[in-house]
């Protein structure tokens, strides 16, 4: 049984006896060494096929295909309660987009999976598009087995109520406060900041997961002791989420500097000195911490707008 006193070593293979597990080298080779069964969640990021620098970019028939066979192998490794959580955006090719999720959704549907929410990621920074307009959101498609009986927790990931004082007005409950006192259901769109340069877990991967997204997968998804695997790790937060809350975690990286960080990300979690952006902190607010950021320019006594300055000089 594990303890939240077992020590914690860093191992290059899966074994069920392990705690956290860092494979370099592709996905499937990982996911041989697993046992059917053996995983109680799936947490991932694939590669969008967008030509970062950590992907081959391939046509979307390829693409698929690829995805599939990943995905096949981690259905035969989940749990009978267990769930399987894939994190996509848009696949592009030459302006257009092609949201990921509605593609995937036809792999998992074969494989006998049911699609029990479509989660929106939503958060504020991002590229700026002048074509249409800028991407603000991803989305998490959950999936478990046919069965009922699958592992879902909500009151660890429950949020504040937003009229936590609101009472029955009338019937047998009248007088009664109405909310559940440890806070309510977060939905299906969860506002959390995505991790870019200003960031306090920033790396120098380009599309990395907030610690946080997937505190919150783990948590409703996945009781003490169980394990959760990511097959395309990148730089370690899925691994880092199962131990800061007792879990076991497993994931592969191909790129070697992208283990090297995720080593020492892993490492400094589980010597506590991670520093990671807290569940359910409040989103910055620029205007509440009066950044003079937020006062535009010309909005001053005695200035002029730059679209109008540049209509002005056009005409005259």
């Amino acid at each position: 049984m594990l303890t939240k006193a077992t020590p914690i070593k860093i191992s290059a293979n899966f074994h069920p006896d392990e705690r956290a597990v860092l494979f370099h080298g592709d996905c499937l080779e990982l996911l041989k060494q697993i046992p059917d069964g053996s995983i109680q969640l799936v947490v991932t990021s694939p590669p969008y096929n967008i030509g970062k620098e950590y992907e081959k970019k391939l046509n979307l028939k390829q693409y698929l295909e690829q995805q599939s066979d990943v995905i096949k192998e981690c259905v035969r490794v989940l749990n009978e309660k267990g769930s399987i959580c894939w994190q996509v955006g848009n696949y592009v090719d030459n302006g257009s987009i092609i949201p990921l999720d509605t593609v995937l959704f036809p792999i998992f549907h074969e494989l006998g999976l049911v699609l029990r929410n479509r989660i929106i990621w939503h958060f504020e920074h991002g590229l700026h598009c002048s074509r249409r307009f800028s991407g603000r959101y991803e989305t998490i498609i959950w999936f478990t087995r046919k069965s009922k009986d699958y592992v879902f927790n909500l009151d660890p990931v429950r949020v504040p109520q937003k009229y936590p004082a609101k009472k029955y007005f009338k019937g047998p409950k009248k007088g009664q406060y109405s909310c559940n006192p440890l806070g309510k259901n977060p939905g299906d769109v969860w506002d959390i900041p995505n991790v870019k340069s200003n960031h306090v877990e920033k790396t120098e991967h380009p599309c990395q997961f907030p610690v946080e997204l997937i505190e919150r997968l783990v948590l409703a998804m996945t009781n003490e002791n169980d394990w959760v695997l990511d097959p395309f790790l990148g730089v370690g937060t899925s691994i880092i989420a199962a131990l800061r809350h007792n879990r076991r975690g497993a994931g592969a990286e191909t790129v070697q500097r992208y283990v090297e960080i995720a080593r020492e990300r892993i490492k400094k979690a589980i010597n506590g000195t991670l520093k990671v952006r807290p569940m359910n902190k409040p989103i910055y607010n620029p205007d509440q911490k009066r950044n003079n950021l937020t006062v535009a320019p010309w909005s001053q006594p005695n200035t002029t707008p730059p679209l109008l300055k540049i209509r002005q000089i056009i005409d005259a």
